[in-house]
This record gives C-alpha cells, sequence and structure tokens, in this order.
C-alpha cells in the first residue's frame, strides 16, 4: 500500500462519509421505544418493519452492482444519493409511511455504498493489507454509535424527533460534494466487459463465494436477534429511558471500536480467515454468557459490550476475507455480501418477537447457534491469489 497523502484521505474521507450515514442507519435500534412511542405502534409492528426494511436489501446488488458495470465511484456516489434522499424524505413526509421509506433508503444507500468502497480499496491495497484498510473504514459503524447516536438523541431531547434527519440530510448532500472531488474518476477501459447477470453467474455457481454468503447470513441472523430487543430488554429490566439508552449506545460503540481497531492490528498478521474464526468462537461464547450476565446494569452493559466487540471483529474480519474470494467479479460479490447480510437481518426480525415472548436467554441461544452454523460454513471459504 502507497502511504500517500491522496490514498490515506480516500480512506478518511470514505470513514466520515460512512460514519455520517451509519448513524442514519443504526439510530433507530437503541432509540426504538422512543420511535415506538411517537409512531404509536408496538414491538411486533416495529420488527415487521425491520424485516420489509431487510428485505428490500437483499435484492440490493442489482442496483449495487453497477460498480462492477460502471465503476467504483459511481457506485459510491448513487448510494449516497439515496441515503439522502432517505432522510430528506422523513423531513418532507414527517408520518409513519416516511419512516419506513427512510429505513428502506438507508440500507439501500449502505447496500449500494459499501461494496463499491470495498471493491474500490480491493482493486487499489494488496491483500496482505487490505485488513488495515478495511478495518479502518469499518470505525464508522462503531463511530456512529459512539458519537453519532448520543447526538441524535441530544437532538431529538432539544429540537424534536425530526431534528436529526434534517442534520443527517444536510450532511449527506454536502459529503456527496466532497466525494466528487476526493474519488477519482471511474476507468473501465482495462477491465473486460462485464454484465450484471454474468457476474451474479460466476458467484453463484462458486462454493467457496456461497460458503462466504452463507457464514455471513448466519452471523448477521443471530446479530440482529440482539440489535432488535436488547433496548426493550433493557427498558423492561431496568426502566432505561432515552438518556440511558444514549449511555449504553456509547458502551457498544466503544466495543465496536475495539473490535475494529483489533481487525487492523491482527486480521493481516494471521490472515483474514483465522481472525474470523476466533472471532466466532468468541461471538459464541459472549452469546451464551449475556443472560447469565444480564442480571444487574453493570453485568448488562458488560455483556453487550463483549458481544458487540466479538461481533465486530467477527464481521470486520469477514470483509478482506471476501474481497479475495472472487477478484474478477469483485464489487458484485460484496454487493451479495450485503444481500446476505441483509437476509440474516431479514430472518432475525422475524423471529425476534417471538423468541423475546420466552425470555432474553432464548434470544441468546439462537444468537449463539447463529454463530456455531457460522463456522461451520467458514471452513468452505478459499481465497484466490492477486490478480
Amino acid at each position: 500500500m502507497k502511504n500517500n497523502r491522496k490514498t490515506w484521505l480516500q480512506i478518511i474521507s470514505t470513514t466520515i462519509i460512512r460514519t455520517v450515514y451509519t448513524t442514519g442507519f443504526r439510530m433507530v435500534f437503541p432509540y426504538q421505544p422512543i420511535f415506538m412511542k411517537e409512531l404509536g405502534i408496538d414491538l411486533r409492528q416495529m420488527t415487521r418493519m425491520y424485516a420489509g426494511r431487510s428485505l428490500v436489501g437483499v435484492f440490493s446488488p442489482f442496483l449495487a452492482s453497477i460498480a462492477d458495470t460502471k465503476g467504483r465511484k459511481t457506485g459510491m456516489l448513487a448510494g449516497m444519493v439515496v441515503f439522502s434522499l432517505g432522510t430528506l424524505g422523513v423531513v418532507i413526509w414527517p408520518t409513519l409511511g416516511g419512516f419506513f421509506l427512510f429505513l428502506v433508503f438507508s440500507l439501500l444507500g449502505k447496500a449500494i455504498f459499501d461494496p463499491a468502497m470495498q471493491a474500490y480499496f480491493g482493486d487499489t491495497i494488496p491483500y496482505n493489507r487490505r485488513g488495515l484498510v478495511l478495518g479502518i473504514t469499518e470505525i464508522s459503524w462503531s463511530l456512529a454509535f459512539f458519537l453519532g447516536v448520543p447526538v441524535v438523541g441530544f437532538l431529538m431531547n432539544q429540537y424534536g424527533l425530526l431534528s436529526p434527519f434534517l442534520v443527517l440530510s444536510v450532511l449527506s448532500m454536502l459529503l456527496i460534494l466532497a466525494a466528487v472531488y476526493i474519488i477519482p474518476p471511474d476507468t473501465l477501459s482495462t477491465r473486460q466487459p462485464s454484465s450484471t447477470l454474468k457476474n451474479f453467474g460466476k458467484v453463484f455457481s462458486s462454493g467457496s463465494a456461497m460458503a462466504g454468503l452463507g457464514a455471513m447470513l448466519w452471523i448477521s441472523l443471530g446479530n440482529q436477534l440482539v440489535n432488535v430487543v436488547f433496548g426493550v430488554w433493557l427498558n423492561d429490566s431496568f426502566s432505561f429511558q432515552i438518556a440511558a439508552l444514549g449511555s449504553v449506545s456509547a458502551v457498544i460503540g466503544i466495543a465496536e471500536l475495539i473490535g475494529e481497531g483489533g481487525v487492523s492490528i491482527v486480521s493481516d498478521r494471521i490472515s483474514p480467515q483465522k481472525a474470523v474464526m476466533a472471532g466466532l468462537i468468541g461471538s459464541v461464547l459472549s452469546s451464551a454468557a449475556l443472560p447469565f450476565l444480564g442480571g444487574t446494569v453493570l453485568g448488562a452493559y458488560l455483556g453487550l459490550f463483549a458481544y458487540y466487540l466479538m461481533f465486530e471483529f467477527t464481521i470486520v474480519s469477514g470483509l478482506p476475507l471476501m474481497t479475495q474470494v472472487l477478484p474478477e467479479t469483485r464489487a458484485t460479490l460484496m454487493a451479495l455480501n450485503i444481500a446476505s447480510i441483509s437476509l440474516g437481518r431479514v430472518l432475525g426480525s422475524l423471529i425476534a418477537a417471538p423468541l423475546y415472548a420466552g425470555g432474553f436467554g432464548i434470544i441468546a441461544l439462537v444468537a449463539a447457534v447463529g454463530n456455531l452454523l457460522a463456522i461451520f460454513s467458514l471452513r468452505y471459504v478459499v481465497v484466490k491469489e492477486d490478480q
């Protein structure tokens, strides 16, 4: 990797971009009780909305594959525009329908931008340094929870429910202008002609790629179970309100930041595949420990900290791994990777409320089983040499 100013400016700028839209994507989970109250819906209705959003995400690769057919910059800008439309839509149409469109567009924006960005760095950064770079960009995921989500809570407290959407809308539009100048133009002339269907065919005919996608599905299913109910669990157990839920988001953000930093340090040294395996084992153990630690506020904080640390280390280690499974259709596979994660979220959202009726212990158990299934799938993933 060439450590020049241009490369680092691109890494930092894409991290900032992802922090903004990831804040929009993630803010609904910790403040879920607040949104439910303001929208007049219950947990089952909210989880169905999550499932609907994730179901749309399953089909996002048909849009995200634009990064293979039209270019990486085109894909990144398309994702940013979609996210901006989602945040602006809530401001213009502040209803349940507008909120659902925001849920959908925030996911689509992420599902289009991320694979284009990951493919771009996959093209330009050697595999043995890719864990560092993608680990840095993934810091945006934790920064969104550590910084962005508490700011969202402050804005809602001070200026009302719509204020975060307005701020995110303005920021996202400014970042589109910045990205136009920072990301280099697309150059497709050196690549072989490709089509969306041809690229999809290569992915679906690869056993290694399908095993990797399966592992990501099981990982995300387990994580979504906890995502959907942890705010409600804390509220039911300890009567947490908006300020306390914001503090929990900060704790989770710190855990994820450490997990992402761990990938940057460890993944390239031991190989992404070994890093994913280690993370999955840790995820199984931390999932199983959650209900036992959740008897006290401190225990719940510690349990969520450990759980999200291991999850983030696992999922981020999987990114450089997946970028090298099919280098010739890198963006399409990374788009399908997000679709697989979305499908896991669909399934997790649909079963979360019924499982939670049996207690949080059931949620933790099923999350652990999901990670065990991911361990089985990972055994069949093989990376290719640099091309």
